[in-house]
């Protein structure tokens, strides 16, 4: 398993739209084959910009999602909201504490 953080900033009058948006597909995100969890957050600095966390068990299946119909339809509401290109990182959980 393995973590997929993508960072996202907005324009500033599209943030509700991205908010809703979100609100109608993060169940099928979580859902999907292979996701494990789910997050969003919101930076604290700059209200405009977002993080999605989330867990895939592995690398295909989080490539079986970025091909699927779910993330090209969300992605093509998305897309055209950002105020900069989205960055989006792969990381192994070294250590985690409750």
């Amino acid at each position: 398993m393995f973590v997929r953080i993508v960072k996202m900033g907005f324009q500033e009058d599209q943030i509700e739209a991205f908010l809703d948006n979100f609100e109608q597909v993060k169940q099928d995100i979580r859902n999907f084959p292979g996701n494990r969890f789910l997050e969003l957050y919101r930076d604290r600095n700059d209200p405009a910009v977002f993080f999605t966390y989330s867990y895939w068990e592995t690398e295909a299946d989080l490539e079986t999602y970025r091909k699927s119909d779910l993330f090209c339809e969300t992605w093509a509401v998305t897309k055209p909201m950002f105020r900069q290109k989205a960055e989006a990182w792969s990381v192994d959980k070294l250590v985690s504490l409750p």
